[in-house]
This record gives structure tokens, C-alpha cells and sequence, in this order.
């Protein structure tokens, strides 16, 4: 419940998630609502209630991309906006009770060392107000942002400190990462490779998929919204927000890219039609276009102007017309597409029949020997010293190998199935460790953060029974419909 979606909007932000928030499992959120009002009711936490209204004004502060507010209603992501909403109230209920206080000398001190409001090593009130310009924001809005992150750094960091823990507990975080560890492993990708499938189960794949292997062209017209063409001057100022501001609404209220260039006398750029790797119908570059700005500009809706912010600059953009053709095997793209479902599946259904041979002890080091003679793979030898000793398997494989126990087998995969491993655990020495080592702070930090992470997982799960959380479905289904 309490991890938040929400992505930061410049780089400063950035910066105060690297420079407050010092520990990883933190519930981020800036710039939460939480006024009630005579708005319909969408959710009650205990007696406090939460309104429609303050929920809507939530959302539109969400950096959402186009085609996720268009697809609200048919995807979760509102029901884990509100989720992560919900458990942001519930932090800021716990600050409260817990009166965790920041003073305005303190929040002063955060904001005015902060290397972007500087000038010639000073803090800069100019860069400040710039600063709270360009991203829209009053010293108000922005000042509360702070307040509540800096507010929920010591809540957490409270809940952690103090915590002295033995060396056995150290020790383990160490061995975790370094071992001499000798292992027997059998390369099940030499086997996987070289299957091949017929042309009758692509086919088969292909005619149950048709529906969706379309290639659409879209012919597209944009332009930048810059200060000169929106009041006449250079600089990004109170002016040039306020128009942005007018087409904003001038959209909301049906508004066409073609009217607004003709209100602003802008100079549209048309990419004719067009698919979304930058080519034509004959597999042609057509256009040079910074891939983010050109993803979200073929993106957005059709025949509906759109006004998108990147890296805080605005661009007005519309999908002028829509092509789409269906693409036959013939399309090598289509068929290494399927090809490479079929093996994904394939290796998957292997690796679960060998994971369950194992479970069931049926899969011994007798049948790891006979496999590799059988599928004519060798059977490999190396000692692992730790994480770092890549030279074969990545840091995430050598990790879980180093869980193996001696005379133990198990199937070790990476997250997208293309390094697959039997793995036989011949002989475990662990190097000696203690308060000497140089390394000792280090791994005495990360067991730290380890056993962190299990405190804030007790206290969410304290937090969410200790609060009586009911959600008005209805009024929520009313807001998936109307978005």
C-alpha cells in the first residue's frame, strides 16, 4: 500500500530523494492533498475522510503519460494510484501522532544548501524563484513538499535507529557475497538453442494472434511551444505559464492543433505517415527526432491535440490520421517475434519439468550426469570467490548459487530465461571475517539495511491493521469512467 508511483518532476527532486532519503525502503510522495471538502466521499480512513476532489487534484499532479490516462478505466493503475494515495494519508496520520516536527530554520538550512540555488557558492534567491518558475510552483507548494519528505526521512529513520546488531548477523551478509565455493554446472542454453520449431506451430501462433500484429503509420503534426511565439518575449515567465494554462483548458474544451497555430501563428512540423521505430512503409528512416519527444507525440490520442511537458519544455501535438496493415509471416520481424515466444515458452516448460524432478528427489546427481551425456552437454567445473567474479555467471546467478548447499542441485535462471544453469554444489569454504577487515562497516551497513527492510515491513503491516480503511467502489468505478 505504501509505495508510491509517483516519479519526480526535475532534477532537483531527484536530488532530495539521493539526499534525504537515505535509507531504500522509503514511501515516497511529494505534494499530496489532503483538505476534505463537500465532495462526494471515496474513501474513509478511520473518521477522516477523503473527497473525489482530493483525489482528482492527486492525479493531476501524477507526471501520467497520455495513453495511461487514456486507458484508466481498463487497467488497475487507478486502483494502485489510490492505494498509493491511501498509504501516503496513513504516513502523514503517523508523523502527526508521532509529532515529528520540522522547524522553519531547519527547512530553511535544506532548501538553502542545496547546490541548485546556488551562485558562486551562495545561495541564490534569483535561482530559487527561477527555479520555482519553471516548474510551476509556489514557495508555498514546493516549501510543504520538503517539510512532508524531510518529515517522513525521520519517521523512517526513527523506526531504524538504534539498532546494534551481532556479528553473526554481519558475518552472514558477508558470506552472502564471498565464498570459495566449487561448483559441477551444466549449461542448459547449449540444449536450448538449437531447438527449432515447424512452420505449422508459428502459423499457429501467428492465426491466433492476427488480430494484433498490425504495423500503424501515423501521420503526425507538432510543433514547441516556445516564449516567442506565446508572448512575443524570450523568457519562460508568469506570462508564458498563463498561456500554457489557456491551451490547456482551449484543449479540455476541443480544441484543434490547427486552431491554436493559427491563434499563435505557429509553424507546425508534419512526419508523415510513419511507425513507431521512425520508418515509413518501406522501412525507410524518415524523420531525426529525440526518441522521447517523438514516443510521446505518437502516442497520444487521434484527431485530439494534446500538450506535452519534456524535461520542461511544452509541445502541442496531434495524431492527424491512422494506417494501419496487418503483417504476414512474410515480415521477418513477425517471425522472429513468434520464434522467440515459442522458445521462451519452451524453455520455460523445460526448466519447470526439471524444477519439478528436482522438488520430488527424482533428480539426483546420478540424473544430472546422465543429462549432460544424454544431451550432449559437458559438465563444467569452476570456484567462485565472490560477487564480483563474473568471469562466467552475473552477479544475481552467483548470488543464488552461493545459496546452494554442498551436495545439492538446483536450476538457476536469470529474469528473462536466456542463462539457464543446472548447478551442483561440490565444496563451500567461507574466508574468514571480523570487526578487522576493512570491509567490516561495509557489510555491517548492509545488514543493517537488510534488517530495516524487515522492520518497515512489520510496521506496514501494523499500520494497515491499525487503520480502518474503507474505499466507496462506486464513486471510485464513477471516476474510472469519467476520466
Amino acid at each position: 500500500m505504501l509505495t508510491s508511483i509517483k516519479k519526480a518532476t526535475s532534477s532537483f527532486f531527484t536530488k532530495v530523494l539521493i539526499g534525504l532519503i537515505i535509507l531504500p525502503f522509503v514511501f515516497w510522495g511529494m505534494g499530496d492533498v489532503f483538505r476534505t471538502g463537500n465532495q462526494n466521499v471515496l474513501v474513509n480512513i478511520d473518521a477522516e475522510k477523503i473527497g473525489v476532489q482530493n483525489f482528482v487534484n492527486y492525479l493531476s499532479q501524477l507526471n501520467l503519460t497520455d495513453e495511461q490516462r487514456k486507458n484508466l478505466s481498463k487497467t488497475d493503475l487507478l486502483d494502485r494510484i489510490l492505494s498509493d494515495y491511501i498509504g501516503k494519508k496513513i504516513i502523514a496520520m503517523e508523523i502527526e501522532t508521532g509529532g515529528v516536527k520540522l522547524s522553519n530554520n531547519s527547512l530553511k538550512e535544506i532548501i538553502t544548501s542545496d547546490e541548485t540555488f546556488k551562485k558562486d557558492n551562495q545561495f541564490s534567491r534569483t535561482e530559487y524563484e527561477k527555479f520555482l518558475l519553471e516548474n510551476r510552483m509556489s514557495p508555498t507548494m514546493f516549501e510543504q513538499n520538503i517539510s512532508e519528505q524531510e518529515k517522513k526521512r525521520q519517521l523512517l529513520t526513527y523506526l531504524s535507529e538504534g539498532i546494534n546488531l551481532p556479528n553473526f548477523l554481519i558475518n552472514k551478509e558477508f558470506q552472502n557475497e564471498n565464498q570459495n565455493k566449487t561448483i559441477q554446472y551444466l549449461e542448459l542454453d547449449d540444449l536450448y538453442k538449437n531447438k527449432k520449431f515447424t512452420d505449422e506451430e508459428i502459423k499457429k501462433i501467428y492465426d491466433e494472434n492476427k488480430q494484433f500484429l498490425v504495423r500503424e503509420f501515423k501521420k503526425i503534426n507538432f510543433v514547441e511551444l516556445l516564449p516567442s511565439n506565446l508572448t512575443g518575449q524570450p523568457e519562460y515567465n508568469e506570462a508564458y505559464f498563463k498561456r500554457i494554462d489557456e491551451i490547456e483548458n482551449g484543449i479540455l474544451d476541443g480544441k484543434k492543433v490547427n486552431d491554436f497555430a493559427q491563434e499563435f501563428n505557429l509553424s507546425l512540423k508534419t512526419i508523415n505517415e510513419t511507425d513507431r521505430n521512425k520508418k515509413n512503409k518501406l522501412g525507410q528512416d524518415i524523420i531525426k527526432l529525440e526518441d522521447g519527444l517523438f514516443e510521446r507525440i505518437f502516442n497520444v490520442e487521434a484527431n485530439k491535440a494534446s500538450l506535452i511537458n519534456l524535461n520542461n519544455k511544452y509541445f502541442l501535438s496531434e495524431v492527424e490520421s491512422i494506417n494501419q496493415i496487418t503483417r504476414d509471416l512474410e515480415d521477418k520481424e513477425i517471425r522472429d517475434a513468434i520464434t522467440s515466444q515459442l522458445k521462451i515458452k519452451y524453455i520455460a516448460e523445460s526448466n519447470i519439468k526439471i524444477v519439478k524432478q528436482l522438488s520430488e528427489g527424482k533428480f539426483k546427481k546420478e540424473q544430472f550426469d546422465n543429462f549432460g551425456k544424454e544431451n550432449n552437454i559437458p559438465i563444467k567445473n569452476t570456484t567462485l570467490k565472490n560477487l564480483e567474479d563474473e568471469t562466467i555467471f552475473n552477479k544475481d546467478i552467483i548470488r543464488e548459487i552461493f545459496k546452494v548447499k554442498d551436495n545439492e542441485l538446483q536450476l538457476i535462471t536469470d529474469s528473462t530465461l536466456t542463462k539457464n544453469y543446472i548447478i551442483y554444489s561440490v565444496k563451500t569454504e567461507f574466508p574468514p571475517f571480523d570487526e578487522n577487515n576493512k570491509k567490516f562497516t561495509e557489510y555491517e551497513t548492509k545488514a543493517k539495511l537488510g534488517f530495516s527492510n524487515q522492520i518497515y515491513g512489520t510496521f506496514d503491516a501494523a499500520v494497515n491493521e491499525r487503520y480502518d480503511v474503507k474505499i466507496n467502489e462506486k464513486v471510485l468505478t464513477r471516476i474510472k469512467n469519467t476520466l
